[in-house]
């Protein structure tokens, strides 16, 4: 496993999240006042300077819950508010879109390519927001300093942290069916033909050489597919040429109603759509994985602030219809999360044994460290 997951991951997953957001404000017809402001909140808190340096650090990528709970969080960062079941759709469009970014990857290389096609597009959102706009410069001048030198099977490891987290993940979504790249039960569609990657050569012709490497004759076969080679390998430097479309927004140039999920009717409602995980409660399992996020992505207004004149609801639905029967249709839990067994050693019988190693495990606690960290939620719902 590689430890260098988590910023791809977070990074990708919120640039969709800012293309979603922005295509539902602009389609609800959200003064742009307050349209701008919100994009440019939630940026700040996803891009803050100390949470950024911490993120980048080696660890383990967090579990699909931990995921789904940060950018619950992101989400309401600003004066805008989605109720649950925009939020479980916002997160099926913005994982669905990463996983098929990351499966149509030719190489390892081109992650890094998706990732830096979504940082120049976050960038525009913050032109007018110098200090924003110079915390987002840090991460990409991070990304080039982490990730510029990875070998590519280092990178490629990291496809395949990515893939894992994705993995059963087979949501249907408007967009992708209608552009045929997406079947009826949600799995992609891998094009056979088009461009190849950087370095390597149209397929059709088989080479003979001599022991010594001198090629003798070549001859040509048919080939099904029609390729193309790639010319330039794609930059990395800021404001480079990223050469590849995946990780732009496809959402720019299309419809309200291509923004949605469909079910197995063929009707664009939900189908599969994650847990639903409470907005005021938190699974004690993902407390660990949230403590230093929650602590890093600093404080500002509390929840008895949090709910304002100027707060807003938008929908990520074109009907009422469509959200009722979004939030009727979900699945169990355990289809997208381990289920975890709890023991509690401390209930039922035992002997005086086990009490005594019990008592010797224990650590006093220290009262003034460890209220950092007993509502993480409410500490969440404090960043911005």
């Amino acid at each position: 496993m590689s430890l260098r997951t988590l910023p791809i991951l977070f990074i990708n997953l919120g640039g969709e999240m800012l293309y979603i957001l922005d295509q539902r404000l602009r389609a609800q017809n959200i003064p742009d006042d307050k349209a701008k402001k919100v994009m440019q909140d939630i940026i700040g808190t996803m891009f803050n300077r100390r949470f950024m340096e911490e993120l980048f650090k080696p660890q383990d990528t967090y579990s699909r819950k931990a995921m789904r709970t940060v950018f619950d969080r992101l989400a309401h960062a600003s004066i805008m508010r989605l109720n649950t079941a925009s939020m479980d759709k916002l997160y099926d469009l913005m994982t669905m879109a990463v996983k098929y970014q990351v499966s149509l990857c030719m190489r390892p290389y081109d992650l890094l390519l998706v990732t830096f096609n979504h940082m120049d597009a976050i960038l525009t959102y913050v032109k007018e927001n110098s200090p924003t706009r110079a915390n987002v410069d840090l991460v990409i001048k991070l990304l080039i300093q982490t990730y510029s030198t990875l070998s590519s099977g280092e990178l490629q490891l990291i496809r395949q942290n990515l893939l894992q987290f994705f993995q059963d993940m087979h949501i249907r979504v408007s967009i992708f069916l209608k552009e045929k790249v997406q079947t009826s039960n949600g799995r992609f569609i891998l094009p056979t033909s088009g461009p190849l990657p950087y370095g390597t050569e149209v397929p059709g012709t088989i080479r003979y050489f001599t022991s010594d490497g001198k090629q003798t004759k070549s001859v040509e076969f048919p080939v099904s597919g029609k390729y193309t080679a790639t010319q330039s390998e794609g930059s990395l430097a800021m404001r480079g040429d990223r050469v590849t479309k995946l990780g732009t927004n496809m959402y720019s140039k299309v419809r309200p109603s291509d923004t949605t999920v469909v079910t197995e009717t063929g009707e664009q409602k939900p189908s599969q759509s994650h847990e639903e995980i409470p907005s005021k409660a938190a699974d004690p399992m993902v407390k660990a994985e949230l403590n230093l996020l929650a602590h890093l992505m600093g404080a500002v207004e509390s929840k008895s602030e949090m709910k304002k004149e100027s707060d807003f609801r938008i929908s990520m639905f074109n009907t009422d219809q469509e959200e009722e029967e979004f939030a009727a249709s979900r699945p169990p839990s355990e289809m997208y999360d381990l289920r975890v067994i709890n023991i509690d050693a401390t209930k039922g019988s035992k002997s005086a044994e086990l009490v005594k190693i019990l008592g010797d495990l224990s650590i006093p606690e220290d009262t003034a460290q460890s209220s950092k960290g007993d509502d993480l939620l409410a500490l969440m719902d404090s960043a911005s």
